[in-house]
């Protein structure tokens, strides 16, 4: 197996960055389209605790807009052609918290690369400037 393929890497920096855009914009379907549709997918958020793509689609469906982030380091590691973890370290322009965000992806044969668990958190009074590296 392959570790870190810079053509699985640059696939799921694909993903990632689409992700990414689709949160800036609010854009619902997109947030839902990287999602596998299926009741084994789990997403862990700040205040929610979600299993199944109907619990995350009726979350998204509550959310009116995300807050803006900017985002501080991007860590995504492959193994093989068809898994892959995203790591994002950012930070709420609105209050200053840092976030942290990871994403596992895998390659399904009927649906291309879709996020199949998410977990999403904030350091919650945490001096942003004090992260390490």
């Amino acid at each position: 197996m392959q570790i870190d393929d810079p053509a699985v890497i640059a696939e799921a920096r694909a993903v990632f960055d689409r992700y990414e855009r689709a949160i800036a914009e609010n854009d619902g379907s997109v947030l839902d389209a990287s999602f596998w549709p299926d009741p084994r997918t789990v997403r862990f958020g700040v205040t929610e605790i979600l299993y199944g793509i109907e619990a995350i689609r009726a979350f998204r469906a509550s959310v009116a807009k995300y807050a803006p982030r900017a985002q501080r380091k991007i860590h995504i590691t492959s193994f093989g052609s068809d898994f892959a973890c995203t790591h994002l370290e950012y930070e709420r322009l609105d209050s200053g918290l840092v976030g942290r965000e990871t994403k596992i992806m895998v390659r399904l044969p009927d649906h291309g690369w879709r996020v199949v668990s998410a977990h999403v958190s904030l350091l919650a009074g945490h001096d942003p400037g004090r992260v390490a590296r």
